[in-house]
């Protein structure tokens, strides 16, 4: 057709990118003596149209971009040696008679296989029966308990060999760990020291029955004990409750009982993906800043000013009042607590320095129990020189705040109401957070020594939310795994989660009969020890500075900035507020801005890239406006759809300011051609929208194509389509296969008006 020529855009082009400087021929003329056919509808018997139809519009069998990916063939007799995708018979899935015939062919009465398979069955299971079936595997109910209790696929597969680095593993867990628990109960949390055994006593047993991760162990965090003791502070402030040990640790129960209980929520509503949504830098913000306040608080005790700070209060102040108040009164330093806790602290990061410089040359460093070692030495030196006569604070009795080692209680009862209404906000961000962390220890771990044992997120959830809420029934702290626990499990022999039954096995026992020997443990000690942790969380910080530094990421940093100083200058409250609220709005921000392309031809081929890459290397197509949706549409980013659009008829490109004046001319858009490939679902809403836009192309008289449209007729984004009204706007034969096919039927649809209007 005359005026319509090839061109390429030139970096000397004077006219706007995305225009034609010249003519394009790219589009072929067709005289009108048929018309092309639509991929969508494969009942067309028409021989004659399609015979007449131009040739370069007729189906190719070669290989494209909506080539079947299988050829399928017919099921031949005998045996099969072809492989994954041989042709096999056709085979239903198993209907509910014959999954109950699979599980009453089992051992057992009859009652509870009715009672598992009704609750069992599901759609995936229906599917997975018919895989089995067709691979010939075994397809029976301990296979899907197996999935779901993943003890019964590690005990099953359980040898003896195991057991000595198993053992091997929990005792040196304990030796660094149980001494870890007594500080961060009693330093962090507030609570009796007690309560922080209860956390390795529980709720590794637990996990290691639910957990999907053969070598992760789970226990007390610095970060989950700290925001504990938050909220015992802020209760007993507020001056609703007795300062009293039984209040501290009922209050503590309670926070467990409701970040298990959430985390459980979560995953029984497959909520695994939770642990996307919280930002790199919001995590590292927060935790440098729970790491600041933590070295911050420890600071107060080490210097023997604890008591002081008591009665002025500023014990419960935001962190630059604590340093503030340190400044002020350096001179009435406890010199005997500031040397012991100094001494400690020293010792033990001289221990952790040269144990990771050793481990790559001498990996059996890390059984070497330092921080037991220092806990032992002070607690026999605090006995024999009689450290408590000096002023040196000691743990004292370990005593349970119930009067009985053991005492069950159940968090969610009407009594406890008033500490879940001040505790609701705190326990979200401890599951967030904990359930995050035990992700990313979890995942680091790498793969199950144990075959069968898959890691699974949303299981993971339902582990960890089970046990927390039943290590809340005896009030102990809320407990997640950790990466460097969980490093130490693995480097110390342990291939199972029978360490984490041996470790909660030992924790027993030392509640049971070690308590009386925690008598003497010095509390700078102790402290010391919460200082290395916040060491730990503060030390990784400079390097992802570093790293958004150079990237130019000052979003990031800016992120990581307001959490960080809105802690420590006012409360965990306010940071932890202000972090989950901007990560929401930024994923919301991201979810729902319209990721659509304008799309120009790779000179010599069929190929059609994004312009925005490289609009000078690119062809352009006069009166075709060719837009690629690349992503599911949904209530969330359809609502710019229509205005994304406009910019692109009006400038070509969706990055261009609202307030020019138009570049693109009306005939450059009498054909708009979607290219849907990316559109693999559309909810109500994104179906709303699509009709209007179509709608309103229509009655300017615009042609409308769609191609690459996902699957066929039986697709939902198809039956959408149908029932909406978008096809008989539009035409079922402007559905076709590709963008080329598109450009030929708007150069054949051309030629029809033209021809009309000479004969006219």
């Amino acid at each position: 057709m005359a005026g319509r020529h090839r061109s390429q855009a030139s970096d000397g082009s004077s006219g706007h990118p995305h225009q034609p400087a010249q003519p394009s021929t790219l589009r072929q003329s067709h005289t009108p003596s048929s018309r092309p056919t639509s991929y969508i509808d494969p009942d067309n018997d028409d021989d004659d149209e399609q015979h007449n139809a131009p040739s370069s519009s007729r189906r190719r069998l070669d290989a494209s971009e909506s080539s079947p990916l299988l050829i399928t063939s017919t099921a031949h007799p005998g045996e099969c040696d072809h492989g994954t995708f041989s042709p096999r018979a056709t085979s239903s899935i198993l209907g509910s008679q014959e999954i109950e015939r699979q599980i009453d062919g089992m051992q057992g009465s009859d009652d509870w296989k009715t009672w598992l398979k009704q609750r069992m069955r599901t759609k995936k299971m229906g599917d997975a029966s018919e895989l089995a079936q067709r691979a010939g595997v075994s397809n029976d109910t301990i296979m899907y308990l197996s999935y779901y209790i993943p003890c019964l696929t590690w005990m099953r597969q359980y040898k003896p060999s195991y057991l000595q680095g198993d053992i091997v593993a929990a005792i040196t867990m304990a030796s660094f760990y149980l001494p870890m628990a007594l500080s961060l109960a009693a330093n962090l949390a507030h609570v009796s020291p007690l309560n922080g055994l209860y956390s390795f006593v529980f709720n590794p047993f637990i996990y290691a029955i639910l957990g999907s991760s053969s070598q992760m162990v789970v226990g007390p965090e610095a970060a989950g004990s700290l925001l504990v003791g938050s909220v015992v502070k802020s209760s007993i402030d507020a001056g609703d409750f007795e300062d009293n040990d039984l209040i501290h640790a009922q209050i503590a129960g309670v926070v467990a009982g409701m970040a298990g209980a959430m985390v459980l929520i979560a995953g029984l509503a497959r909520l695994g993906f939770l642990d996307s949504v919280l930002s790199r830098p919001f995590l590292r913000g927060f935790i440098s800043a729970i790491g600041f306040v933590i070295a911050v608080d420890q600071l107060i005790p080490e210097l023997g000013l604890a008591k002081l700070a008591d009665k002025s209060g500023v014990s419960h102040g935001s962190s630059v009042e604590k340093i503030a108040f340190i400044i002020e009164h350096t001179e009435k330093v406890h010199r005997p607590t500031f040397a012991v806790a100094g001494i400690s602290f020293l010792v033990i990061m001289f221990f952790r320095e040269m144990k990771r410089r050793l481990e790559p040359r001498y990996p059996s460093v890390v059984f070497v129990p330092d921080r037991f070692f220092v806990v032992v030495v002070s607690a026999i030196l605090c006995w024999y020189f009689e450290w408590e006569k000096s002023g040196v604070e000691i743990l004292g009795a370990v005593k349970s705040a119930t009067g009985s080692l053991f005492a069950f209680r159940w968090p969610f009862t009407f009594s406890h109401m008033r500490h879940i209404r001040s505790a609701m906000s705190t326990s979200f961000l401890i599951a967030l957070l904990g359930f995050f962390e035990s992700s990313v220890a979890a995942k680091s771990l790498g793969s199950s020594s144990i075959p069968g044992m898959e890691l699974s997120a949303n299981r993971e959830m339902i582990a960890l939310g089970v046990a927390n809420v039943v290590g809340s029934c005896f009030m102990s702290l809320p407990a997640f795994g950790g990466y460097g626990r969980s490093k130490v499990n693995k480097t110390t022999g342990g291939k199972t989660p029978m360490s984490s039954i041996m470790l909660s096995l030992i924790s027993l026992l030392s509640v049971i009969f070690l308590l009386p020997y925690f008598y003497f443990l010095p509390k700078p000690v102790l402290c010391s020890m919460i200082s290395v942790v916040a060491w730990s969380l503060i030390e990784e910080a400079p390097h992802d500075i570093k790293f958004f530094i150079k990237i130019r990421g000052w979003t990031e940093l800016g992120l990581m900035a307001i959490i960080f100083l809105s802690t420590i200058f006012y409360s965990l409250t306010l940071g932890m507020a202000l972090g989950v609220g901007i990560s929401l709005l930024m994923v919301i921000k991201h979810s729902t801005r319209p990721r659509i392309q304008i799309l120009g031809r790779i000179p010599g081929t069929q190929l059609f890239e994004n312009a925005e890459a490289d609009p000078h290397s690119l062809e352009f197509i006069e009166g075709c406006l060719i837009v690629k949706i690349p992503e599911p549409l949904t209530f969330a980013n359809t609502g710019e759809l229509k205005s994304r659009l406009r910019r692109l008829e009006l400038y070509g490109t969706p990055s261009a300011h609202p307030a020019l004046p138009r570049i693109r001319s009306q005939e450059a858009n009498r054909n708009i051609i979607f290219d849907i490939h990316g559109v693999t679902s559309i909810d109500g809403s994104g179906t709303q929208v699509l009709e209007e836009i179509v709608s309103s192309y229509r009655e300017r008289g615009v042609r409308v194509f769609f191609s690459r449209m996902p699957g066929g007729k039986n697709h939902p984004v198809w039956r959408l389509m149908v029932s909406s009204g978008i096809v008989d706007l539009v035409g079922e034969n402007h559905f076709v296969r590709d963008v080329e096919e598109a450009l030929r039927m708007t150069e054949y649809e051309e030629s029809i008006e033209d021809a009309r209007s000479s004969v006219a």
